[in-house]
């Protein structure tokens, strides 16, 4: 992320209500809470904790329920979120690990295992390594403490930021999506992490500029979602196949997550903020309510495409060129806004 002058209160405020009028709003999603089949279910995130609301994993074990975490500054909690409520149902303190740094990201592994991805650098690349942080999902929902494995990370060619951490349902391989304009891609870490060394993550791909990542549950999908993009992936052979398809992702102001549902039937993209929207686009095909994604269905929420680092190029979404602009005068903004209000650590 490159160093901007602090936006002042007047030009956030100015940038921001423009948007809003040009901008298309987003339908939103009947929170049916229903069985499967129904129509996915979006939900706000209630509790005044979760302000930085920066990773989604759904729970395979707890029906509806997701996890998630601040941004930075605010320790080493997980959540639990019920999405029939938006409510915290649990708060999940680690133990057996360092501070936390700058926790971007949480993907759930075929172990029953969620990952932490402490991975974020928004000095492009000043840390020579980061951290994942690794705990059994409980089997209860409440507040407790649990020790965690905490993993060192390195990338095979040098530093960089990331805020998108993966892992493999069916190989239960972690993958990094790193976040730059000019040196963005898909790194690749080890058969198995390595508690008591370093663990060096490889590039195998290029990416868009990308915020978060996630697999279907059967694994034969990868999507990614940045600011203005989302797109979703065929993967082969451990790696991502073509092009992708465009997904319509909501408008976000500060996408910062997204993950699928336990049943695959859609993908539920959160942002940060207090009380955050949760929002829920069915996936074509797999029998989750009405079709949307590559093709954009009559239900979908408005998307947009973003821009690209080496990898293959986003479609653009329904905006206006004007409202482009003005988007990405928003993002640069909160973008600014989020770093000078960062002090990272050495």
């Amino acid at each position: 992320m490159r160093l901007l002058p602090p936006p002042t209160a007047f030009s956030a405020a100015a940038v921001s209500a423009a948007v809003l009028v040009l901008l298309p709003v987003a339908p939103a999603f009947a929170a049916t809470g229903g069985p499967s089949g129904s129509a996915p279910s979006g939900f706000t995130i209630t509790d005044p904790r979760i302000k930085e609301s920066s990773g989604l994993a759904a729970s395979r074990i707890h029906p509806g329920v997701y996890w998630t975490h601040n941004d930075s500054d605010d320790g080493p909690y997980v959540y639990a979120v019920d999405s029939a409520t938006g409510k915290t149902v649990a708060r999940v303190t680690l133990t057996g690990i360092g501070k936390p740094r700058d926790v971007e990201a949480i993907s759930l592994g075929p172990d029953g295992a969620l990952y932490v991805g402490d991975i974020g650098d928004n000095r492009d690349g000043t840390w020579d390594h980061v951290w994942i942080y690794r705990f059994q999902e409980p089997k209860q929902l409440g507040d407790t403490t649990v020790k965690a494995e905490q993993f060192t990370v390195r990338y095979e060619d040098g530093p960089r930021n990331a805020e998108a951490l993966m892992v493999h349902p069916v190989t239960g391989r972690v993958y990094i999506g790193s976040k730059s304009e000019d040196k963005g891609g898909l790194y690749e870490g080890p058969e198995k992490l390595s508690a008591s060394g370093t663990n060096v993550f490889r590039r195998v791909a290029g990416l868009p500029w990308v915020t978060d990542g996630a697999f279907s549950p059967d694994g034969k999908r990868l999507t990614v979602r940045g600011y203005f993009l989302a797109r979703t992936y065929p993967w082969k052979d451990g790696r991502p196949q073509g092009e992708g398809e465009r997904i319509d992702a909501p408008w976000q102001g500060q996408a910062e997550s997204v993950t699928y549902t336990a049943d695959g039937s859609a993908l539920m993209f959160g942002a940060e903020g207090a009380a955050s929207r949760v929002v829920a686009v069915p996936v074509p095909g797999a029998g989750g309510g009405a079709g949307t994604g590559a093709s954009g269905g009559a239900d979908a929420p408005t998307g947009a495409g973003g821009g690209q680092a080496d990898g293959p190029s986003p479609a653009g979404g329904s905006f206006t060129k004007g409202a482009l602009v003005l988007a990405g005068a928003t993002a640069a903004l909160f973008a600014a806004k989020r770093l000078f209000r960062r002090r990272p650590k050495p």
